[in-house]
């Protein structure tokens, strides 16, 4: 079983490449605080109206301080059309290798129509300006949850 993340953690730091194959470094945003989501499959539909959900939040979260990283085991091909198709404007990072996912706790065991496999667990970990882990939210609906996380952070509508 994956170590999960709690508040006061420090964050894993990590570099990935974004939908355009650039490197993306965690480290690099400290000062303001990043929301770190991870999601199962681009262009599945849960992870569609997450990633959605995300994109028409983006003004209000950046308003409040805070970029937007989503992260799933994509390849960086299936990102790029993914953002295209949904117009994205936040960076999505391809962690084929899940290292980044098990680092965060959100790569473990999963149960679906009976089936016990590994695989990405659908997570959300709130970085704070200095680096450390502010909120961490695991096993969470894709419908929904931007509206809870605001409520958890206090941004209001």
């Amino acid at each position: 079983m994956t170590q999960r993340l709690a508040p006061g953690d420090s964050a894993p730091d990590f570099t990935l490449p974004d939908a355009e194959g650039n490197e993306v470094v965690l480290s690099s945003f400290r000062g303001g605080g990043v929301v770190v989501y991870f999601y199962p499959a681009a262009a599945t539909p849960g992870c569609t109206t997450e990633a959605c959900d995300f994109r028409d939040n983006l003004a209000s979260l950046g308003g409040a301080g805070y970029r937007v990283l989503g992260i799933s085991p994509d390849p960086v091909g299936k990102l790029a059309s993914f953002t295209e198709q949904e117009s994205l404007t936040f960076p999505l990072l391809s962690d084929e290798d899940h290292a980044v996912a098990e680092a965060y706790g959100a790569w473990g065991e999963k149960k679906n129509y009976g089936r016990t496999y590994e695989g990405l667990i659908r997570s959300t970990v709130v970085v704070d300006g200095d680096g450390r882990v502010a909120v961490a939210q695991y096993n969470v609906r894709a419908t929904g949850h931007v509206a809870k996380l605001r409520r958890d952070l206090g941004i209001d509508g």
